[in-house]
């Protein structure tokens, strides 16, 4: 079988640099991987590296975009599995959750990180990691019934799914039953429950 870094390896120079930036940021941190690591990670050149991505912040602006479209993948693809469909209601999001937060390396969202770490010096990540967002609210909206309340309904499962995911970090993998997942199908459950004709404010 196939590891990891054979398979990186086996790519050419820029999606092997992007493949092993991916890695290192999610697991270790933007601001704690420099560019030489994941030069020498990637086993490329320095002027290799630099002629696919000028700077560290290309380099991270790719890493986003590469991360939306893979995590994005997955969450369509898991709700699915889970029995996820168009007004169907919300509660397929928890087993598509606890599935990624039971995953070998789970490092919490790529986005919150992202931004909690580099909002005040990259400014523009975080229109990058608000449009992952909402991507994510927009997929959650269709599991929901047609109606006025859909939208801040969407927006609120949202909001729940990513408290939960950064509770997730602070328990344990193992454990048979997590907070995070049991209080955020409390939470979905009662905004399935909410009268469909309901307006509610948008946030």
């Amino acid at each position: 079988m196939i590891t990891d870094k054979e398979f990186i390896a086996s790519k050419p120079p820029r999606e092997r640099i992007l493949l092993t930036a991916h890695d290192l940021f999610y697991r270790d941190g933007i601001r704690a991987t420099g560019v030489d690591k994941v030069i020498a990670e990637a086993g490329v050149t320095k002027v290799t590296f630099y002629r696919y991505f000028p700077s560290k912040n290309d380099l991270i602006r790719a890493f986003l975009d590469y991360r939306h479209e893979l995590w994005i993948a997955w969450f369509t693809d898991a709700l699915n599995r889970f029995g996820g469909r168009p007004g169907g209601g919300l509660l397929p999001l928890v087993a598509t959750m606890e599935e990624w937060f039971r995953k070998p390396i789970y490092r919490g969202c790529a986005f919150i990180n992202t931004v909690a770490e580099l909002a005040g010096v990259l400014p523009d990540v975080v229109e990058i990691c608000r449009s992952h967002k909402q991507d994510m609210v927009a997929i959650i909206a269709e599991l929901l019934p047609d109606s006025p309340a859909r939208q801040a309904l969407a927006n609120a499962a949202a909001i729940a799914i990513d408290g939960a995911i950064v509770r997730a970090q602070l328990e344990s993998q193992a454990a048979p039953e997590k907070q995070s997942l049991l209080s955020l199908q409390t939470l979905l459950l009662a905004l399935d429950a909410l009268p469909a004709a309901r307006k509610i404010p948008e946030q």
